[in-house]
């Protein structure tokens, strides 16, 4: 549809026109194409990511990933949604250069296209926020900035991202709507993705619903905050991220706002965007700055009394207390070297402890269950010799050998599994009363289902190690009780042990005393067509 100028004002906050109203009234759809990749990155990692890794959708397969797009709800037939490329990769290391260049270049070239047949009025730019690519900064920012050159200024850009990504004075300023998970563990994702489209179409609806129908571009409110704190110590389960984190439903009620966010930031990178922001989207310069400065401040002030999701501990000393215990199963998260936070996967201090321990050494022992540990060549050799089999294979430390080097293991062949779409070959080692899940490539074990479709009952073990921070959903139910053991990796819980440089100093809790109170004033973002300003 064709864009024309429409005079500011409240009343097209809420998105006044509703999609079948705008159908029947056989106004014509807006087209929104959908972009974006998305990969949460340590730079404290040694692994390196590739394009492979982003698992790739195009087109009408990208329709089919988000069902509340498709043409039989109110939100799919709103707008003719139009798939360029997505990219979902298990966090890790930094994405290689080469894997971004690529990605992005068919990305932009899937998006020429798109819009040369039918010029855009909206983009789904779909993110997670705390990506780091080599020999780039910012680069969502980056991203956006080359989309932007394709698809003008008059595009309406709405993005979506995870809270523990990361709001840049750039991004912030390219965006015309962003909003961010509201819970940790991210049971809301779908719901916040869904968010970002309807926000987006309801600003382009109540546009063309009027004989001017350019969409007014909404004013944001910016704050930057220096906080940066791991998500383990910032779940929203608990106070003080729970009670800050319920404000943003209520501020977004509010008649002149659109959406209220707050990004606890991502700790195990190193670019001075790192750390918490809030933001809040809408029509009114005033309502907009003393909200964002509310939650900004409620942050600030509470920034003392965040905790770790669970008691802690070393691993030894998380171990002798799941040994002690009567409550079965005991989980014990092994946090510094979690997959989905970045780490390798593959490093293998927790494993030789507890295979050292000699509780875990006769096979009627404390049963333990070990996820788990990527081993390229080894899970084909324990695959190779089948269930049953007794092997002795060399483990672990293939990319991160700066914690642990390699292990050798001798057991029992428990289970076999072919075709998982991330680990590729799973198998199943039992030492004495241990068994270790060893995969071809990283995987997260976060559902009963990947243990049982490897003859495990998770349920019915003493101890469950799982390499993870705070317990996703399904395990978090499970648990009878629960350790967050601090183990080195490249996603350490203990920040001061990574060594930031790049980040804005001083920042809590790297930094506990503070000359003076940090500048919390909001600023204020008119326009993505205009300067960054006071």
């Amino acid at each position: 549809m064709t864009l024309r100028s429409l005079s500011s004002g409240p009343s097209q906050a809420k998105g006044l026109v509703s999609p079948d109203t705008q159908t029947s009234a056989n106004v014509s759809r807006p087209v929104i194409a959908i972009a974006g990749l998305s990969c949460e990155t340590s730079t404290f990692s040694p692994a390196r990511t590739d394009a492979a890794a982003f698992h790739p959708r195009r087109g009408p397969e990208i329709i089919q990933e988000y069902p509340f797009l498709n043409q039989d709800t109110q939100l799919g037939r709103a707008a003719s949604w139009q798939g360029a490329l997505i990219g979902h990769a298990l966090p890790g290391g930094i994405v290689t250069r080469r894997a971004f260049e690529e990605l992005a270049g068919e990305l932009l070239t899937r998006l020429t296209k798109i819009h040369a047949a039918d010029p855009l009025d909206g983009l789904w730019f779909d993110i997670h926020g705390a990506m780091c690519v080599e020999g780039l900064e910012d680069v969502e920012a980056e991203l956006l900035r080359r989309i932007r050159r394709i698809t003008g200024s008059k595009a309406i850009v709405s993005t979506s991202m995870d809270l523990h990504g990361n709001v840049s004075p750039e991004l912030a300023h390219q965006v015309d709507l962003i909003t961010c998970f509201r819970t940790a563990p991210h049971e809301d994702e779908t719901e916040t993705k869904q968010r970002a489209c309807r926000n987006l179409v309801d600003l382009l609806s109540s546009s063309s619903s009027t004989t001017n129908i350019t969409p007014l571009r909404p004013l944001k409110a910016w704050c930057e905050i220096p906080i940066l704190l791991p998500g383990e110590q910032t779940s929203t389960r608990a106070d003080p991220a729970k009670s800050l984190y319920e404000l943003l439903p209520v501020i977004e009620a509010l008649p002149s706002v659109i959406d209220a966010a707050v990004w606890v930031g991502y700790a195990w990178a190193d670019e001075p965007r790192n750390h918490a922001v809030v933001m809040v989207t809408g029509w009114d310069t005033q309502t907009l700055l003393e909200q964002t400065g509310r939650v900004a401040r409620q942050f600030w002030d509470a920034r003392e009394r965040f905790h770790f999701a669970a008691p802690t501990g070393s691993l030894a000393q998380c171990l002798d207390a799941a040994i002690e215990s009567q409550k079965r199963p005991f989980f014990i998260s092994d946090s510094g070297d979690n997959p989905t936070a970045g780490g390798a996967g593959d490093v293998t201090w927790s494993l030789s402890r507890i295979l050292a321990r000699p509780e875990f050494q006769q096979k009627d022992g404390p049963t333990l269950i070990y996820a788990s540990l990527p081993a390229h060549h080894a899970a084909e050799s324990v695959a190779r010799a089948g269930v049953g089999a007794t092997v002795t294979v060399v483990a672990g430390a293939e990319v991160d050998h700066i914690h642990e080097g390699p292990i050798t293991l001798t057991g029992l062949v428990h289970a076999v599994r072919h075709g998982d779409r991330d680990g590729l070959i799973e198998c199943v080692l039992q030492i004495g009363s241990v068994f270790v899940i060893l995969t071809k490539l990283r995987k997260p074990y976060h559902h009963e289902s990947d243990f049982s479709e490897l003859n495990l009952d998770a349920r019915s073990a003493d101890i469950v190690v799982v390499k993870i921070g705070y317990l996703e959903p399904e395990l978090y139910k499970m648990a009878a009780d629960w350790r967050l053991a601090l183990t080195p990796g490249g996603v350490d819980q203990d920040l001061q042990r990574l060594g930031h440089r790049h980040i804005h100093r001083p920042m809590w809790p790297l930094d506990r005393n503070f000359s003076r109170h940090p500048d919390l004033k909001p600023r204020l973002i008119p326009a993505s067509d205009h300067p960054f300003s006071e």
